[in-house]
């Protein structure tokens, strides 16, 4: 397969993968970057038959109107839920932390006046899954982020290089 096909089959999975929903020819030649319609149903079907035979869980299926989806087979929903549906972190700890991103070092006491006593239960979920490390400065403890923290969100270990990164993002400080 040339360099280009190789490309264009790529593409094709990315977006089957993305979409989350049947793609219909034209957008699956869009998404690979090719004017072919046939082309890009041919790329699909063979998409498809890749995956039954190397993957157990997730198939490609052709729908009418030559319209194709990546998605769980039915037998692995219950299981793949389970999974789904607990994010890595609550809304109310994201916003503690990038508060604390923000604006570190941190001190608990003024986390609590800008995010209410909950944000002791905030702490303990960053500090467990290691984004933040607290140290004691007297009777309150001062907080940082960590550098698995950067290295998950794809930020800068330096703090001013950090907080222009996160500046150019959009963050909720409530």
């Amino acid at each position: 397969m040339s360099e280009d096909a190789d490309q264009h089959v790529a593409r094709i999975e990315a977006a089957l993968y993305a979409a989350g929903r049947p793609l219909d020819p034209e957008q699956l030649a869009k998404a690979a970057g090719i004017t072919s319609l046939r082309k890009a149903v041919s790329i699909a079907r063979d998409i498809a038959s890749r995956v039954k035979a190397s993957l157990k869980a997730i198939e490609v299926v052709e729908y009418p109107g030559q319209r194709f989806a990546m998605q769980l087979k039915p037998e692995f929903t219950q299981l793949a839920r389970r999974f789904a549906t607990r994010p890595l972190l609550s809304k109310g700890a994201l916003r503690t932390l990038s508060y604390i991103a923000y604006f570190q070092p941190v001190k608990a006491s003024d986390l609590v006046v800008r995010r209410s006593t909950s944000v002791y239960s905030h702490l303990r979920e960053l500090e467990s899954v290691g984004f933040i490390a607290g140290e004691r400065q007297g009777r309150t403890k001062v907080y940082r982020t960590t550098e698995r923290f950067a290295q998950y969100f794809g930020l800068s270990t330096d703090l001013a290089v950090m907080k222009k990164q996160l500046e150019g993002r959009r963050l909720d400080l409530r």
